[in-house]
């Protein structure tokens, strides 16, 4: 397969949040290694014992199919893949998901120069989306702060604008002039 050019938007995009896991399909990572998924698959099959349940997990029917329909991948030169295709343009098995444990885990059973170097660019895409997050939270905890300042202040202005309403409130006509 031909060289990519590999930038962090093109594997950020290949990311995605499933079983409330990040993870990258095996089909995204076969291009940005430059082998052919049948291939990858192989090489994690032989493999197997470097890839547990939460290092690589194949997705579910149900999965597989609400992920197709994320990317409106209905057309049938999309659903075709590099892994064992049948006749009616789709894949036989389900996609493998692996993790970025998983991720990491594959530079070692693809030994190639390429693969070293889209590893690195993975992991350091991985590493920023974690820093993104945590700057997030703690940009949430900041905000959150400042609400409840901002909600102690609006209770003490609404009680000042109620004493003003009270003493510019004209006085009831009830009363008795002065003098009479």
């Amino acid at each position: 397969m031909a060289n990519i050019i590999l930038t962090d938007e093109k594997i950020f995009s290949s990311i995605m949040l499933i079983r409330n896991q990040k993870v990258m399909i095996d089909s995204d990572l076969a291009v940005l290694y430059g082998v052919e998924t049948k291939r990858l698959n192989e090489q994690v099959k032989r493999n197997i014992e470097r890839f547990p349940k939460d290092f690589m997990f194949q997705l579910s029917d149900e999965e597989w199919s609400n992920l197709k329909s994320q990317f409106a991948t209905s057309k049938k030169e999309n659903l075709k893949s590099q892994i064992s295709t049948s006749n009616w343009g789709g894949r036989r098995t389900n996609p493998y998901v692996f993790t970025e444990q998983g991720v990491a885990m594959l530079s070692s059973v693809l030994n190639s120069d390429q693969a070293i170097k889209v590893n690195i660019a993975i992991m350091r895409v991985f590493v920023k989306i974690r820093q993104f997050a945590a700057n997030y939270k703690e940009l949430l905890e900041k905000i959150d702060e400042l609400q409840k300042v901002d909600s102690e202040q609006n209770k003490h202005i609404n009680n000042i604008y109620k004493i003003i309403e009270e003493l510019v409130k004209p006085e009831s006509k009830n009363k008795n002039p002065i003098g009479f």
